[in-house]
């Protein structure tokens, strides 16, 4: 019994964990806020800990979160990642690409979302440069 258990759970770490892009969703006013991670339902595990507890970084989200309450959200996973076998691959780099892929086409920005949009570094760069001029 005790050789079964110790065989099962190293099958288990060893076992490639699903990763993706996922959303929560706000069911009263649809607005969503997206994410993805190399271990998908680890991820969305994280989240749902921080809004239970009330720790949440997106501020927004927590806010709403809190009045809404965990039956006011759904969790949903809208792209997956299958591993590819015997390859050495940068997953993190693919689920990136997926990310943003999602963030075009959702645009959960400002009323339509909890995300916050991403710029490009270019966008960054300049950013930085012009607060640095005006202190």
């Amino acid at each position: 019994m005790k050789e079964e258990k110790k065989h099962l759970k190293k099958n288990y770490r060893q076992s490639p964990r699903p990763m993706g892009v996922f959303l929560i969703r706000n069911n009263l006013s649809d607005k969503v806020f997206l994410d993805s991670g190399l271990d998908l339902h680890g991820t969305i595990n994280r989240h749902k800990f921080q809004l239970k507890n009330g720790i949440h970084p997106n501020k927004s989200l927590q806010a709403d979160w809190n009045q809404l309450g965990s039956n006011g959200f759904a969790f949903e996973i809208v792209d997956e990642l299958t591993p590819r076998e015997g390859v050495e691959f940068d997953y993190r780099k693919e689920l990136n690409f997926l990310e943003e892929l999602w963030l075009e086409k959702l645009q959960p920005f400002g009323d339509c979302g909890y995300n916050a949009p991403k710029f490009s570094r270019a966008e960054m760069l300049r950013r930085m440069t012009q607060n640095s001029k005006e202190t």
